[in-house]
């Protein structure tokens, strides 16, 4: 196996190329030191600084001397990548760009973002007005994870107490107290759910809603981790996720690094392979959860939920509770993102769809709450989601 290193002409990307390799060697873990140019060296000669990780994989994202640095998931599976994020206007585009995907993540990446703000001319350093910008703009980049905005919230709240000598360093605490309070959301998710999924033989997931879309184990396959620490994971089968593939390139990628059994399907294969039994169960993440418990996640997932109801499964979802938006009851009032035509009508360049076509791509939809056997929150289980259990949900949790 060889290995390529390229930088972009802008110096911000560190790309990690396996020549003749489909993708990348399972549970290796390649990082840097300060500077792309000060790479360790260890006593074999190899260039790179490699670790084996037992149930590890890239770090989705981290910050490091004023750097954000990001795994770059338009690449996988056949490049591991890493762009850095100098500037809020970077993280922007990687955010619009799904260089980072999955709404915990995007909360995360646009708390650092806000670190990221530049100082003004003729000025030491940002001012307080300086953050709230780059705080409205980084609001901008995409439209339906509510993890976004309440992250940016936890940010401009750190703005309106914090003195302006100590600002920036008060915000990067704070980002890094998102990112760490949601490794530990992922963990308990995990532990909360594996009792729904334990006897089952295997699962079906739709999209990605693993690590790569979050601090860690992620939240529809935080469950699948944590059975696999005491090897009871089950067979799990990931829809591919069209149009943009997250479930063939990214749930499969992140689950076969750690050495879970999966398996590819299309999305049209689901209901057939229901009625042949050959899963028995449902776990999917969520971009926003409402008070009543509609929940929105990446398209596709409704007609899967119809599918699990049809066939007698049950259906879980899994999401940290600053996925819910307890200001909106029905899931007819979340905003959907619509993205480009050409995510659809000519992936990866390739023209697919004759020019005259018209072309739909919202990248979600709405599973109604009635549809869902559970909600998995790291505070424990929703059982058959209503507008009063999730709110008795929540004054428990004020009440902790």
């Amino acid at each position: 196996m060889s290995v390529q290193t390229d930088l972009d002409t802008g110096g911000h990307c560190l790309m990690y190329r396996f020549a003749g390799e489909p993708h990348v060697p399972a549970l290796f873990y390649w990082r840097y030191s300060n500077g792309m140019q000060n790479r360790h060296v260890p006593p074999t000669g190899n260039p790179f600084h490699t670790e084996v990780l037992s149930m590890k994989a890239p770090e989705t994202l981290r910050f490091e001397n004023d750097r954000l640095i990001l795994i770059d998931q338009t690449k996988l599976p056949g490049e591991l990548t890493e762009m850095v994020c100098n500037t809020v206007e970077e993280t922007h585009d990687a955010i619009r760009r799904l260089v980072v995907r999955g709404a915990p993540a995007i909360g995360i990446a646009a708390a650092y973002g806000v670190c990221l703000t530049s100082r003004g001319e003729n000025q030491s350093s940002p001012t307080a007005a300086d953050y709230i910008q780059s705080i409205d703009y980084l609001a901008t980049s995409r439209p339906t994870a509510v993890n976004l905005f309440w992250a940016l919230d936890r940010m401009r709240d750190v703005i309106q107490s914090a003195s302006p000598d100590g600002l920036k360093g008060a915000l990067i605490a704070e980002a890094k107290r998102i990112h760490d309070d949601d490794r530990k959301m992922c963990h308990a998710i995990g532990a909360n759910g594996a009792p729904l999924i334990a006897d089952y033989r295997s699962v079906l997931t739709h999209c990605n809603a693993g690590g790569l879309a979050t601090s860690t184990w992620g939240t529809a396959l935080a469950p699948i981790y944590h059975l696999h620490q005491t090897g009871r994971a089950p067979n799990v089968y990931a829809d591919e996720t069209r149009p943009l593939l997250q479930g063939g390139r990214l749930t499969a990628w992140e689950l076969s690094q750690a050495g879970v059994d999966v398996t590819v399907i299309t999305d049209s294969m689901s209901g057939s392979l229901m009625r042949m039994g050959m899963i028995q169960a449902v776990i999917v993440g969520a971009d926003r959860i409402t008070a009543a418990g509609d929940v929105a996640n990446k398209i596709g997932t409704y007609s899967v939920a119809v599918l699990a109801k049809h066939h007698g499964l049950p259906f879980y979802v899994a999401a940290p509770t600053n996925t819910f938006d307890l200001q909106i009851d029905s899931g007819d009032d979340i905003p959907i993102e619509q993205r480009s035509r050409d995510e659809v009508a000519a992936p990866h360049g390739i023209v697919v769809v004759p020019e005259a076509a018209n072309v739909l791509n919202p990248a979600f939809d709405v599973t109604p709450a009635e549809l869902v056997t559970a909600i998995i929150t790291e505070r424990g289980v929703i059982e058959r989601p209503t507008k009063e259990s999730v709110m008795e949900h929540f004054s428990d949790e004020r009440g902790a």
